[in-house]
């Protein structure tokens, strides 16, 4: 992964608010902007939407598109 990649969300790992949930639902598409280490061992992927949606998730949740 890349920032400025366009990916699309294939799962949700982690708990989120219901209203994240649908957005990103409707919308699974998004744009890589970050990476965010995890419990000290992993790299999480910061995904923007273009809706107001920002959040990040793990690697095998997003893939490239």
């Amino acid at each position: 992964m890349e920032i400025g990649q366009k990916v699309k969300v294939r799962r949700l790992r982690e708990k989120m608010a219901a209203d994240v949930v649908e957005k990103i639902k409707q919308n699974p598409m998004g744009t890589v902007q970050d990476f965010k280490m995890t419990d000290g061992s992993g790299v999480g992927v910061v995904v923007d939407f273009g809706n107001g949606i920002s959040t990040w998730f793990f690697a095998d949740e997003i893939e490239a598109v």
